[in-house]
């Protein structure tokens, strides 16, 4: 088995601002603010970019709404992600 970081169901947050690449419909801006810093999420798949297969890719839905729900869909790299959570300076 490949040597993945996280693993689905697991629970991590935003290491940095996800921000909209272009793809991600609902967000006005393309550059929009998917999930701030610190969102909680959940890892819902994991698989490798298209572009580039050596790369690692996860499919996360961060708490968007109230009570925890999650919101649609998003591709991470793992590098934008943590296990850590944030706390503010």
């Amino acid at each position: 088995m490949e040597d993945y970081k996280y693993e689905i169901g697991e629970l991590v947050y935003a290491a940095v601002d996800i921000l909209n690449d272009g793809g991600m419909p609902g967000i006005d801006d393309e550059e929009g603010l998917i999930a701030p810093a610190g969102m909680r999420g959940m890892i819902i798949q994991f698989g490798r970019a298209e572009a580039d297969e050596t790369q690692h890719v996860y499919l996360v839905q961060f708490e968007n709404g109230p009570e925890g729900v999650l919101g649609a869909p998003v591709g991470c790299l793992p590098e934008e992600l943590t296990q850590e959570k944030l706390v503010a300076a």
